[in-house]
């Protein structure tokens, strides 16, 4: 059984690791293709927004595999939404980190009650599609 458990627990990492990369192009492709390819700004701007909840999630699953799916969303969320806050911290050098393209996308430039709506979206559609989430 202990076997059995294993080859689950490495099948369903590998299926997140999987759909964290899908999810991390996805979300570059969209904010540098969005607009080009005529997609409404709220699409690009809060797509982007939910796909980087989609990503915190996947990446909080990928390092407490043996816990459950809801905590994991429990977690992304408050990751998530202290990143948000972080953004109303303001010191020179945080803020030119910011202005570099690492800066803004992982920490972002500007606070957006909206974003925290956006990243709990994508943490949701995370959670709905998780291999290990009970059915």
């Amino acid at each position: 059984m202990k076997g059995a458990f294993r080859n689950l627990l490495v099948r369903r990492q590998a299926q997140r690791a999987a759909a964290l990369l899908a999810v991390i192009v996805a979300g570059l492709m969209l904010r540098h293709f969005g607009y080009a390819a005529g997609l409404p700004f709220v699409i690009v701007k809060y797509g982007g927004s939910a796909l980087w909840g989609a990503m915190v999630y996947l990446l909080v699953g990928l390092f407490a595999a043996r816990s459950r799916p809801a905590i994991f969303a429990v977690i992304a969320l408050f990751l998530a939404i202290s990143v948000e806050l972080f953004r109303l911290y303001h010191t020179s050098w945080l803020d030119a980190f910011r202005l570099t393209t690492a800066g803004a996308l992982l920490l972002g430039r500007v606070f957006s009650l909206w974003n925290m709506l956006a990243y709990a979206i994508g943490i949701a559609a995370a959670y709905a599609f998780e291999p290990g989430r009970p059915r």
